[in-house]
Formats: structure tokens, sequence, C-alpha cells
């Protein structure tokens, strides 16, 4: 569970550094806040949005997966005070980049 924490962590931080446009707080705290949302959050509402979005996702074979990553990203900046979207492309690459960032992290340090 914290092995999950600090990969969600390090991979919002590394978003926000690299995507203009996506804001991460300074606080550890905060930080920390969102990443524990951001897990809640890809958890529990993620599959069932991507249940609720089938149809979409077997149209454009799997690419709707993007748009879904994006909302799940603004949701999360929704529902905290430490993340802020500035726009759905910063939504889209901030996604994408803790797409990689968490597949390489999981890879590297094993849970």
């Amino acid at each position: 569970m914290l092995i999950k924490l600090l990969i969600n962590a390090i991979a919002l931080w590394l978003a926000a550094w690299l995507v203009e446009g996506v804001h991460l707080a300074g606080n550890l705290i905060e930080v920390a806040i969102v990443a524990l949302v951001f897990g809640i959050v890809n958890t529990f509402i993620k599959p069932l949005v991507m249940l609720l979005s089938l149809p979409m996702l077997l149209l454009t074979l799997g690419l709707f997966t993007f748009v879904v990553n994006a909302a799940m990203l603004g949701l999360v900046a929704a529902l905290t005070q430490g993340l802020i979207i500035d726009h759905l492309w910063a939504a889209l690459v901030g996604s994408l980049v803790i797409s990689v960032a968490s597949v390489f992290l999981s890879l590297v340090l094993k849970d």
C-alpha cells in the first residue's frame, strides 16, 4: 500500500515537473493526499467509468482510455487543492506521463 502511494506521488510529481499546465503543491502532506485520492479514484471510480464507456472504447480501439485517464486526473484535481490542471491538453499529456512513470516505477519498486 505504501509502495503504491509512493509510486503515485512520484508519478504525479514527474507529471507536474514535465507538463506545463499541471501544478502540484510543494507541501509533502498535500502531495501525499493527492496521491492517496488518485489511488482511490483509480481503484473505485475508473473501473466503473471504463465499463460505462465500453462502446466508445471499442469504437476507438482503446484510444478512448487516454480520455478516461485525463478525466480521472481532472477529477482528482477537482477533489483536492494540491493538484491544479490548467486545460484539457495538460490533463491528457499529464495522464500519459503518469501512466508511463507508474509502469516504470512499478517494475523498479516491486511491492
